[in-house]
């Protein structure tokens, strides 16, 4: 039989076409869906979820110009067909508010497609806890039109986890340490050693000094944090960083931000004024 019929396509061989069309169209989304599951399967955290909320953030704050460009291929692999997922389990007791300002900041840059879970071991989650990356997007279905996946499972755990590649590493352990694997999705760490050891000082001061100190070693940081902001309106230079993002969330969820000296003050504001940290005031309410 003729695929043409006076000089054009013959409609059947067009509906064919279209039919053909549709069946590889599902059978992407399918393959797509089960190397997800088959990721959050190989987890030990999946089969005792309770409650899943997938969503895309649609929060659109005032975007920040990070230097240098980052390639996802290059730091997390070539992108094969099944979604580059991340795994954070975090403690509800401990909400890392560092993580929930670098999610916003990557729902910018990229298409991310993001889910909360609940184990079993977390007895009582607050609403805001569930709904902390957004909304559900309505797409969630079809993994393939996400660049990065980012699963956050609320679990009874001492210490915040993230694996990226589930069969292939060891979990990356603590908030601070997460928060430099995020960041480096952004932008590049500073090529200056010494610029580069200042953001990780910084970071390291934030989350053992500010976080987990004394009230005698919080006032001793925030001492260096107005001498260091009396030079420049950020911690590690003339740019915002990662150090930025760290010690604004520290000072606020330990309590200090409104007996900040001067310099502190205006750069609490300064970071403000950005829109990124609408996500972890929202938990300090």
């Amino acid at each position: 039989m003729s695929m043409y019929q006076n000089g054009e396509v013959d409609p059947a061989v067009k509906a064919l076409e279209a039919r053909q069309d549709e069946i590889m169209r599902k059978l992407y989304e399918l393959k797509a869906a089960v190397e997800g599951l088959a990721k959050t399967v190989s987890t030990p955290d999946a089969d005792l979820d309770l409650t899943v909320s997938s969503s895309l953030s649609s929060q659109s704050p005032a975007s920040t110009t990070f230097k240098g460009v980052t390639d996802l291929d290059t730091l997390l692999g070539k992108d094969l067909g099944a979604l580059r997922d991340i795994v954070i389990n975090a403690n509800p007791a401990q909400p890392p508010l560092t993580l929930l300002v670098l999610h916003s900041v990557l729902c910018q840059r990229y298409r991310v497609l993001s889910t909360v879970h609940v184990h079993s071991s977390a007895a009582s989650v607050p609403p805001q806890l569930l709904s902390c990356l957004g909304p559900r997007h309505a797409d969630s279905y079809a993994r393939q039109m996400f660049q990065l996946g980012f699963t956050l499972i609320w679990k009874d755990v001492p210490k915040l986890q993230m694996k990226f590649s589930v069969q292939n590493m060891c979990p990356v352990e603590g908030e601070a340490n997460v928060a430099r694997f995020l960041f480096k999705l952004l932008s590049p760490y500073p090529s200056d050693p010494a610029v580069a050891t200042l953001v990780d000082s910084w970071v390291d001061t934030a989350f053992f000094q500010l976080l987990e100190g004394s009230a005698k070693e919080r006032a001793a940081v925030l001492r260096a944090l107005n001498s260091a902001l009396g030079c420049g309106p950020w911690l590690a230079g003339p740019e915002f960083s990662l150090a930025d993002i760290a010690c604004y969330c520290c000072v606020l969820q330990s309590g200090s931000a409104s007996s900040t000296p001067a310099n502190v003050q205006r750069w609490i504001k300064s970071c403000e004024n950005l829109g990124h940290f609408s996500p972890a005031k929202l938990f300090l309410k």
